[in-house]
């Protein structure tokens, strides 16, 4: 009977090594993020893994609804929030990792039409938007939590628009599914990011809200005290990097970390 005959030191070393090198190509971390960025967040989860083999995982919602689950206990590695006070909750809660958050990105809101030929509007106080629905909804995330609907509120209520719409709002989950009505022609106006509508062919961009009719619109991202993963801080740095920054800028972002 023959038997293998035993590998040479440095052989087996190798063999140890590329064992090890697999072992960690399986490792995987989980990244909650707002849904607005989902086209960025696609693009980015390829490269990261083609750059580092980990997989990453991508699960998209609306802020308010990811901090919820963070808050109940979701196992989540990152979190990229589409407004501060989201993250602001969480970390006052002691669930955000110290020293691992930053300001990531800016975006804007704009007024949305059905179909890609809609003709331009003026924001402004005299606007009559309600007499532009016609009898139709306006389409816009959560108002009360989500924050693109927290923006686009906040911009109706510093313009005097707010009270003659409300009623005439309809609410969805989280901005994509806003975006969505509007792109169905289940609302003929809506109120998104703009990075959202450059992503839909189904609308048209009528206006834009000025930057000063509501609060900055910054994404934060963070790392989660709770997470123990090894690859947060590999992650956070690929955020900052170029190719990053490349995904977001394709999508409209504004890069505001280095």
């Amino acid at each position: 009977m023959s038997f293998p005959r035993a590998l040479p030191p440095v052989a087996a070393a190798a063999m140890m090594l590329a064992s090890a090198a697999t072992a960690a190509g399986a490792d995987e971390i989980t990244v909650f993020a707002a849904a607005s960025l989902a086209n960025a967040m696609a693009g980015i989860e390829d490269r990261f893994e083609a750059a580092t083999g980990h997989d990453l995982i991508v699960s998209l919602a609306g802020s308010s609804a990811l901090a919820r689950q963070i808050q109940q206990g979701a196992p989540a590695d990152i979190f990229i929030s589409a407004n501060p006070g989201w993250m602001d909750t969480l970390e006052a809660e002691g669930l955000v990792e110290a020293g691992t958050r930053f300001d990531l990105l800016n975006n804007s809101m704009v007024l949305v039409a059905h179909g890609a030929d809609a003709g331009p509007v003026e924001i402004g106080p005299d606007m009559d938007l309600a007499g532009l629905l016609g009898g139709g909804r306006l389409a816009m995330a959560l108002v009360d939590a989500v924050p693109a609907g927290i923006y686009g509120k906040a911009a109706l209520e510093n313009l005097g628009l707010w009270d003659g719409v409300a009623d005439s709002v309809a609410q969805a989950d989280n901005v994509r599914a806003a975006l969505a009505l509007v792109a169905l022609g289940e609302a003929p106006y809506g109120i998104v990011y703009a990075t959202d509508a450059a992503a839909e062919d189904g609308v048209g961009i009528v206006a834009t809200f000025p930057a000063d009719t509501h609060p900055p619109i910054v994404y934060p991202a963070a790392a989660m005290a709770e997470s123990d993963n090894p690859l947060n801080e590999t992650f956070l740095d690929y955020l900052r990097g170029p190719e990053a920054r490349a995904a977001f800028e394709r999508q409209g972002f504004v890069v505001v970390a280095d």
